[in-house]
C-alpha cells in the first residue's frame, strides 16, 4: 500500500513539474491603430493575469500556462477588444491595434475623444506633449527639452536654465500655465529660467499663436499649459526613480516620483535633486567688451549650480466631482558667469579656478512655493472648473559689496532681492446645450504684490490687479467641419511705489552749482488699462488631412520693468530706464494649418502673420550715465510673419525619417528702430533626423538609435547693438532601450546621448549668453534611466 502510494505521489509531483515547466511570457505592444502611435495605460486582462502597457506602449505577462487563453484589451480613449492567444514554445510577439471610440459615462454625458481628436477639432495650433516625447528628448531645462518642437526654442542662460520663445517672442508674451493657474516669478528678468520641475509632467499642450481669448495678458504670444496628470486607477499604487548624469557639467541628478488611489481618495508625491558644475564651451578665451578673457580648462566660471524640489498633492473622484490639490517648492542657486557681470571679476580677489563645483560670486537663488486647487463638477449640460492658486517667490541676487559710480561700498552682498505673492482665481463653465454647441464662460482674476530689497535698484515695488471676462463658442457645423468664437474683456491696474536712493549723488543744478542729494528712481503712480481681445476660426478634417484657419487678437499690459526701470543691469553692462507711458501691447494675427496623416506618411505646413500696433521692446540710446549706456523702453508698430513646415516617413517597420523647418521675419515699420527687425529674432533654422528601432536583443527591449542634424542659417538681420550671428551645423546622437533584467511588469528604460558630437563651436541667436560673446556648450554625455515600480 505504501509503494502503491509513493508511485501516486511521484506520478502527481511529475506531473505537477511538467506543469509548472510549461508556462511561458507573452511579450506585446499596444499601438493605435490609425497612427501606429504606441498606447500608454491601456489594460491586458485575462482570467487570472493582467498587464498595464508601458510608455511606449509594450506589456509583458509572465508564467501563462500552454493552452488558448483570452485577454480583454482596454484604454478610455479606445474601443475595447478580446483576443485569444494560443500560448505554447511558439509563441511570438503580439502587436495589438485599438481604434478610437466614443464613450458615455454613467451620469456624465461626455464626448469621448483622444487628444489628437480634440486638437485637430480646435481651429487654433497647437502641439500635445507626452510623457514619451519628454522622456525620449529630456535635456537640462523644460524648454530645452521642448526646442525639437518646430516653432519653439529658447532664450538659454547657461547649461541648465532656459525661457520659452514662440515663433521668435518670448518673455511675458508666452504665457506658462501649470495646473490650470499661469506661473508668475520674475520672468521679465533674461538671466534665469522657469522655477518649474520638469520631472512627473505627463502632457503639455503648446498653442502657438495669440491666446489672450482663454488665458488673458502674456498668452499673446502663444502658450505652454502643463495640464494635469491622468488619475491613477483605483486601488493602485505606482512609482518611478529618474537617475541623471552628464558630462559637460559633472551634473548627477535623481527624482522619485509615487502615486496612489484607493477607490475616490488620490495622491502624488516627487522629490528632486540636481546638482552640477560649471559647463565647458569649444573655446578657451571670451571676447567681452573690449577684454579677452582666458577660460580655464574651457570652463565657463562660477557656471555651477544646485536644485532641490518637491512636490505633493492629494485628490478626490466620483462621479460628479474631480478635485486636486497640489503643493510644489522649487529651490535654486546659480551662478552667473563671473568675467560678464559687471566686469567685476578683473578686481576680484576670488579665485574662481579653484573648483569648477563651487558657486562664488556674483550669484542668484531662488525659491518657487506654489499651492493651486483643480476642482471640477459635472452637473447635467454643465462642466463647472473652479482653479485656485497661490504663489510666492523669493529671488535674491547676489554680487560683491564694489562702489559703483557715486554708490559706496554696499554693507552687503545682496545685490537686489524680489518677494513676490500672486494669487489667482478662475472660474469657467461649460455649457453644451445640444450636441452642436459647447459655449464657455469663464472669469480670470489675479493679484500681484511685488517687494524689493538690496542695495541695487532696478524696478519698483508694486502691486498688480487683473482681471477678466470671456465667452466661447465651439460650433459643430458637421462632424468634421467646426467653427469657434469668442470675445474676452480685461482691466487691469498697476500701481507702482516710490523709491529713493540709499546713498547720495553729485547733480547739476541750473545755475552752474552742484548738489549731493539722494536721488529718486520710482515714484507712486497708479495706471489703469483696458482691452477687448477676440478670436474666430474654422477647423475642416477631411479624411486624414486637417485643414485650419485661426484669426485672433491678443494683448499684453506692460510690466513694472518698461514702465519704471531706472537703474544699472550688471548682467548686461547697461543702464535700463522705463517710460511711465506705454500703452498694453495690441497684436492681431492669421494662422494658417494643414495637417497630413496616414500609416507610413505625414507632413504639416503652419504660416502665420502677425502686427503689432505698439511692441514694447528696450532700446539702446546715445546717453551714457557713470559710463553705461542707457537703454530705454520704447514702443514701434511691427510687422511679422514666417511659419513651420515638417514631413515624416515610416521606411519599413523599423525606421522612422523626419525633417522641420522653421522661419520668422521680423520688421519695425516705425520709431527709432524704423527698417530694423527685433531683438533675439530667431533664423532660418531645419532639423533632419533619423530613429531606427532595433529587434528585442536579449534583456533589450525595443532598442533604438536616433540622429539629429540641425542646420541653422546665419542671422545677418539685427537691430543695433546686436551683433551678427553666423549659421551653424550641430549634430545629436542618442540611444534609448527598456531593460528587463528584473522581470518587472514595465521595463526600465535607458537613455544615452551625446549631443553636440563634434564639439562645435557655435552662437545661437536666442540664447542669453550670446550677448555677451559665450559659445554654447561642447561635446556632452548624458546617460539617464527611469526605474519604474
Amino acid at each position: 500500500m505504501i509503494k502503491y502510494t509513493l508511485l501516486a505521489c511521484l506520478f502527481i509531483g511529475f506531473n505537477t513539474l511538467i506543469w509548472a515547466q510549461e508556462t511561458y511570457t507573452i511579450i506585446g505592444s499596444v499601438i493605435d491603430s490609425s497612427t501606429l502611435a504606441p498606447i500608454s495605460g491601456a489594460n491586458i486582462v485575462g482570467s487570472t493575469k493582467h498587464a498595464v502597457s508601458s510608455l511606449n506602449g509594450e506589456f509583458i505577462i509572465e508564467n501563462i500556462p500552454k493552452g488558448a487563453h483570452t485577454f480583454e484589451i482596454s484604454h478610455i480613449a479606445y474601443a475595447p477588444i478580446k483576443l485569444v492567444i494560443e500560448v505554447d514554445r511558439n509563441l511570438s510577439e503580439y502587436t495589438i491595434k485599438l481604434t478610437e471610440k466614443v464613450t458615455n459615462l454613467d451620469e456624465i454625458e461626455l464626448l469621448g475623444k483622444s487628444d489628437k481628436r480634440q486638437a485637430q477639432e480646435l481651429s487654433t495650433i497647437s502641439v500635445g506633449v507626452d510623457k514619451e516625447f519628454l522622456e525620449t528628448n529630456r535635456e537640462n531645462s523644460l524648454m530645452q527639452t521642448l526646442k525639437k518642437i518646430p516653432g519653439v526654442s529658447t532664450i538659454t542662460i547657461g547649461s541648465g536654465q532656459s525661457k520659452p520663445v514662440i515663433r521668435g517672442l518670448g518673455f511675458n508674451r508666452v504665457s506658462v500655465v501649470q495646473n490650470g493657474i499661469k506661473h508668475e516669478a520674475q520672468q521679465w528678468g533674461n538671466d534665469h529660467g522657469l522655477e518649474i520641475d520638469q520631472y512627473g509632467i505627463e502632457n503639455i499642450q503648446i498653442i502657438k499663436g495669440p491666446a489672450s481669448l482663454l488665458y488673458g495678458s502674456d498668452a499673446i504670444a502663444g502658450v505652454v499649459d502643463i495640464q494635469p496628470s491622468k488619475i491613477p486607477m483605483p486601488n493602485s499604487f505606482n512609482g518611478e526613480v529618474n537617475l541623471l548624469g552628464e558630462t559637460n557639467n559633472d551634473l548627477l541628478g535623481i527624482s522619485t516620483g509615487i502615486q496612489g488611489r484607493k477607490e475616490q481618495w488620490f495622491y502624488r508625491g516627487r522629490l528632486t535633486y540636481r546638482d552640477y558644475g560649471d559647463y565647458k564651451v569649444p573655446t578657451d578665451k571670451i571676447y567681452y567688451e573690449g577684454y579677452v578673457f582666458d577660460l580655464y580648462e574651457n570652463h565657463l566660471r562660477n557656471t555651477a549650480g544646485m536644485e532641490a524640489n518637491a512636490s505633493a498633492s492629494i485628490g478626490f473622484v466620483t462621479e460628479n466631482i474631480k478635485s486636486e490639490t497640489f503643493f510644489s517648492n522649487v529651490n535654486a542657486k546659480n551662478g552667473f558667469f563671473a568675467n560678464a557681470h559687471g566686469l567685476e571679476v578683473r578686481n576680484s580677489s576670488i579665485d574662481y579656478d579653484s573648483s569648477d563645483r563651487d558657486i562664488d560670486l556674483p550669484y542668484h537663488k531662488v525659491n518657487h512655493f506654489k499651492i493651486t486647487n483643480n476642482t471640477t463638477f459635472y452637473k447635467g449640460a454643465h462642466t463647472i472648473q473652479l482653479d485656485l492658486g497661490y504663489q510666492n517667490n523669493q529671488r535674491e541676487e547676489h554680487s560683491e559689496p564694489v562702489p559703483h559710480g557715486y554708490m559706496p561700498t554696499p554693507p552687503n552682498s545682496r545685490e537686489r532681492v524680489f518677494t513676490k505673492n500672486t494669487y489667482s482665481l478662475n472660474l469657467k463653465d461649460t455649457f453644451k446645450p445640444n450636441d452642436r454647441h459647447d459655449i464657455v464662460f469663464g472669469i480670470n482674476t489675479e493679484y500681484q504684490n511685488n517687494n524689493i530689497g538690496g542695495w541695487g535698484f532696478l524696478i519698483p515695488a508694486y502691486d498688480r490687479y487683473t482681471a477678466g471676462v470671456f465667452v466661447f463658442d465651439h460650433y459643430k457645423i458637421s462632424e468634421n467641419l467646426h467653427l469657434q468664437g469668442g470675445l474676452r474683456y480685461d482691466a487691469g491696474l498697476m500701481r507702482t511705489t516710490s523709491y529713493t536712493d540709499w546713498f547720495r549723488s553729485v547733480v547739476n543744478n541750473p545755475d552752474g552749482t552742484t548738489s549731493n542729494v539722494f536721488l529718486q528712481r520710482a515714484r507712486d503712480e497708479d495706471l489703469e488699462f483696458g482691452n477687448l481681445s477676440g478670436s474666430l476660426g474654422l477647423s475642416y478634417l477631411n479624411n486624414n488631412t486637417t485643414y485650419k484657419v485661426n484669426v485672433g487678437k491678443s494683448f499684453r499690459m506692460p510690466l513694472a520693468n518698461e514702465l519704471a526701470s531706472d537703474g544699472v543691469n550688471y548682467h548686461m553692462y547697461r543702464y535700463e530706464r522705463g517710460r511711465i507711458d506705454l500703452d498694453p501691447e495690441q497684436s492681431y494675427q492669421i494662422d494658417l494649418d494643414i495637417d497630413h496623416s496616414n500609416n507610413y506618411f505625414d507632413f504639416g505646413i503652419s504660416p502665420f502673420f502677425n502686427y503689432f500696433e505698439n511692441y514694447i521692446y528696450l532700446n539702446p540710446t546715445s546717453n551714457y550715465y557713470e559710463t553705461l549706456q542707457v537703454y530705454e523702453y520704447t514702443q514701434s508698430e511691427v510687422v511679422r510673419f514666417g511659419g513651420e513646415a515638417r514631413v515624416g516617413a515610416t521606411v519599413g517597420n523599423d525606421l522612422r525619417l523626419d525633417a522641420s523647418l522653421e522661419y520668422v521675419y521680423s520688421r519695425q515699420t516705425s520709431g527709432p528702430k524704423k527698417d530694423f527687425t527685433l531683438p533675439f529674432n530667431p533664423p532660418l533654422s531645419t532639423l533632419l533626423s533619423a530613429n531606427y528601432q532595433f529587434k528585442n536583443v536579449s534583456f533589450l527591449k525595443a532598442p533604438s538609435i536616433t540622429a539629429e542634424y540641425r542646420i541653422t542659417a546665419a542671422q545677418n538681420d539685427i537691430v543695433p547693438p546686436e551683433e551678427k550671428t553666423e549659421g551653424f551645423q550641430v549634430l545629436h546622437i542618442s540611444a534609448m532601450a527598456g531593460i528587463t533584467m528584473f522581470k518587472t511588469a514595465q521595463p526600465m528604460q535607458l537613455r544615452i546621448k551625446l549631443n553636440n558630437v563634434f564639439n562645435t563651436e557655435y552662437y545661437d541667436h536666442t540664447s542669453f549668453y550670446r550677448l555677451i560673446d559665450v559659445p554654447e556648450p561642447g561635446r556632452n554625455l548624458s546617460i539617464s534611466m527611469t526605474i519604474p515600480f
